[in-house]
């Protein structure tokens, strides 16, 4: 398809750059993240089919403040979250995906012969090698290429993105986007500031050719690396393998500047939002939906307060669920979905933000 088709423009033009200013983990240093106004629009494709999954273990708030000493109150005060879903230690990653897949396959009417794509938004593959989509595609018997996206929180919003040019372009007819972690594994139990915050499920798309309008009709993707000491896991890759000292010090695990993500996250969030609502000459009260990743309840109302949306309007499962990354954004589709509350023609905003640092905030016509 050319650069200049109505289905696939090109990039606008790069404005003015938009700067957040906030302290690294060195106090003497002071980070400035970036991003410009450069946006795209990607349509003429369709989303036919959702599903998602979570584990059956239920831990609560108060399950963690028993078996930890966590100060009572802090995680509902702190983040709204009430209780989230762990993974059984016989489930990885590709477990929770191949669930959610197929139950968006049965959501669409859809069998395995018909998927020529699979894309999976995970930070937390189940080894390094083979992808956590390779795993996928030969349980689900897909005759498929299959690749993994690494964007963290972001994971699924950069492997719709991913999937989509493939769809939009002829080169795939349906394509399976999955977003799945299972956080609990990478983050040190006994941290109250992390820990709690973070959950397990995965979420499920099947994206075909759609109409002209339909799809993204105007997203901005964006990375800024400088940022990422800011959540990190420092040993464990090619730059620090993991090593019995490294492991005793606890450097596997998630290690997060939680008050300096929430002043990152607010304000690209919000600008994101704000940039894409321009670009596409529309109020934010045009927007059927908002389908935020679930961070955090005091980062959504934030970030969602200088719009005047109704909270009715924004898809909020964060309470039952926490902070299931790559997953949160699919989960809250498909919950809204079997709701009722989506229908053809409806524009959806969807919003991913996390470590890279990343982001990725795009509005969605159904």
């Amino acid at each position: 398809m050319q650069e200049n088709s109505p289905h696939y423009p090109a990039a606008s033009p790069t404005g003015k750059e938009a700067a957040v200013a906030v302290k690294s983990r060195s106090p003497a240093a002071e980070q400035t993240f970036r991003r410009s106004d450069r946006t795209n629009r990607l349509t003429g494709i369709r989303i036919v089919g959702t599903g998602s999954y979570v584990p059956d273990r239920v831990v609560t708030n108060h399950e963690l403040e028993q078996s930890y000493g966590f100060e009572p109150g802090w995680i509902e005060r702190r983040s709204g979250i009430l209780e989230r879903r762990y993974a059984f230690p016989h489930q990885a990653t590709s477990d929770l995906c191949y669930e959610a897949a197929k139950r968006a396959m049965e959501a669409a009417g859809v069998t395995a012969d018909e998927i020529d794509l699979c894309v999976v938004g995970t930070f937390t593959p189940d080894s390094g090698c083979p992808s956590t989509a390779c795993l996928v595609q030969d349980r689900l018997g897909l005759d498929a290429p299959a690749f993994d996206v690494q964007a963290a929180c972001s994971g699924f919003m950069y492997a719709l993105m991913t999937a989509s040019q493939f769809v939009a372009t002829g080169n795939s007819r349906l394509a399976l986007v999955i977003g799945g972690d299972v956080n609990s594994r990478i983050v040190d139990a006994k941290d109250q500031r992390t820990a709690p915050l973070f959950g397990d499920g995965a979420g499920a798309v099947l994206v075909s050719r759609g109409g002209p309008e339909q799809g993204l009709v105007c997203y901005q993707a964006g990375a800024d690396g400088s940022g990422g000491p800011l959540l990190e896991m420092v040993s464990g890759g090619t730059r620090k393998p993991s090593t019995a000292e490294t492991v005793a010090a606890g450097e596997h695990f998630l290690q997060m500047d939680g008050r300096n993500v929430f002043k990152w996250a607010v304000r690209a969030v919000t600008e994101t939002i704000d940039l894409v609502l321009e670009k596409s000459e529309l109020s934010p009260h045009e927007i059927s939906l908002y389908l935020l990743h679930q961070a955090n309840a005091r980062i959504l109302k934030a970030a969602m307060d200088p719009f005047g949306v109704p909270p009715e309007k924004v898809w909020s499962n964060l309470d039952r669920y926490g902070n299931t990354s790559a997953a949160s954004i699919p989960l809250a589709m498909d919950e809204a979905y079997r709701s009722g509350l989506i229908e053809p023609g409806d524009l959806l905003l969807m919003s991913g933000f996390g470590a890279g640092l990343t982001w990725n905030t795009g509005i969605f016509r159904w």
